[in-house]
């Protein structure tokens, strides 16, 4: 008995090998979402980037967005860590894509009652990567900090 279980144990080995099972094949894990904050010092900045066809038409109106799957915007907020307070920041962007080209993105700071923001939109191609350097200094603070985070974009 014991000989043919070792058989059966050796064939389903041989088996499974064979289809590709075992080995060095496996299954990809999904990739988690990417970050969309980080706190540096006293404060702590959030990040977005998103097709502007997602922003509601009285958004994209309010704020001379254009609203397109071919467009990304990128919004960007400073807040004091423990008040949780919008700050004025100054923002830098350089954006590239994965082959390098270099993405133009010109922010603008958006005061919304006692909320501030910075928003920036550049074209972006289905299926393109883009990679979002920031250089983010809040009011009060000498040396800039810099976040990097990347998103993909599709437009079919």
């Amino acid at each position: 008995m014991k000989l043919i279980t070792t058989a059966v144990v050796l064939s389903t080995i041989s088996f499974l090998a064979s289809c590709g099972g075992g080995g060095d094949r496996t299954v990809p894990e999904a990739e988690p979402a990417g970050s969309t904050s980080a706190v540096i010092g006293d404060h702590e900045v959030h990040f977005n980037a998103q097709s502007t066809d997602q922003l509601s038409p009285q958004v994209a109106r309010a704020y001379k967005i254009v609203r397109s799957k071919n467009r990304a915007i990128l919004t960007i907020s400073v807040l004091k860590l423990e008040s949780k307070e919008s700050v004025l920041a100054e923002v830098s962007v350089k954006t590239v894509n994965l082959t390098g080209q270099l993405k133009n993105v010109i922010m603008r700071k958006i005061n919304e009652g006692e909320s501030i923001y910075y928003i920036g939109e550049t074209p972006v191609a289905n299926r393109e990567t883009l990679i979002f350097e920031l250089s983010v200094t809040p009011e009060g603070v000498e040396e800039p900090s810099p976040l990097r985070f990347k998103r993909q974009f599709y437009s079919d």
